[in-house]
């Protein structure tokens, strides 16, 4: 059974940095996407990034580009998504997030996953 269990989560101040992990179990890791994503209170999930089996293709939703970096180390079986000049907007749970199938190489939206973590808080004050 897949596992993802997210970590890193904490309370910064706006402008900060902070790396998030997921550490996923249950399959060959190195076989799959892998995607991050976030929900603010009262706001829809929104997609934050997500990257290829190899590491070769990354992409990143608008309100991050430019900030955020996803990485991966197959190795570890581990997705890291590095969050720099964190901004109060950037308040939400984040959430690692892997698919069912591997016949992908990335995934843009909730729909191209079937697997979640249980999310980590990320609080950013200005």
């Amino acid at each position: 059974q897949v596992q993802l269990v997210e970590s890193g989560g904490s309370l910064v101040q706006a402008g900060d940095s902070l790396r998030l992990s997921c550490a996923a179990s249950g399959r060959t890791f190195a076989l799959y996407f892998m995607g991050w994503f976030r929900q603010a209170p009262g706001k829809e999930r929104e997609f934050v990034a997500t990257i290829s089996q190899k590491g070769d293709s990354t992409y990143y939703g608008d309100s991050v580009k430019g900030r955020f970096t996803i990485s991966r180390d197959n190795a570890e079986n581990t997705v890291y998504l590095q969050m720099n000049s964190l901004k109060p907007e950037d308040t939400a749970v984040y959430y690692c997030a892997a698919p069912k199938y591997r016949y992908r190489t990335v995934g843009l939206i909730g729909a191209d996953y079937d697997y979640w973590g249980q999310g980590t808080q990320v609080t950013v004050s200005s």
